[in-house]
């Protein structure tokens, strides 16, 4: 592996996501954790799998950016939405799943979208990261 091009520094304190406070290196991501409501608990700050679904989100956008540059296809009017879930294991554990939901305008046919969506999935560190390890449901809209 090459050397890294950039690495982020984030520190977790407290009760966690039960919690919790996260900041990172540089003080520009200063967040209070908590439960969700829909998980009982007191929700009114962050939790890390919205953390992730921001990340992901962001970073297929560059990814379909990036591809749609590189094919030299307009891409105008594009939005990435991840959906990141947290549910219980047979074995009482808890896993992850996600659905990312992208929206292209401009025109571009469905069969072109949806090929451009498959390449940036293939390249976006994030995708590659969970590949085999979290189900991933993408669907492409053309607007």
């Amino acid at each position: 592996m090459s050397a890294p091009l950039y690495t982020a520094t984030a520190t977790s304190t407290g009760e966690g996501r039960a919690g919790g406070r996260a900041v990172t290196d540089d003080g520009l991501l200063d967040l209070d954790l908590a439960i969700p409501t829909s998980m009982g608990g007191p929700g009114g700050a962050t939790n890390p799998e919205q953390l992730f679904a921001a990340g992901w989100s962001s970073c297929f956008h560059s990814g379909l950016k990036m591809v749609a540059a590189q094919n030299k296809t307009p891409l105008t009017d594009s939005t990435v939405t991840a959906r990141v879930s947290l549910t219980k294991t047979a074995a009482g554990g808890l896993a992850l799943s996600a659905e990312l939901h992208v929206r292209i305008g401009g025109g571009l046919d469905q069969a072109a979208a949806e090929d451009l969506v498959a390449a940036a999935h293939s390249v976006c560190p994030y995708s590659l990261a969970t590949s085999g390890n979290v189900p991933v449901t993408l669907t492409t809209t053309v607007a």
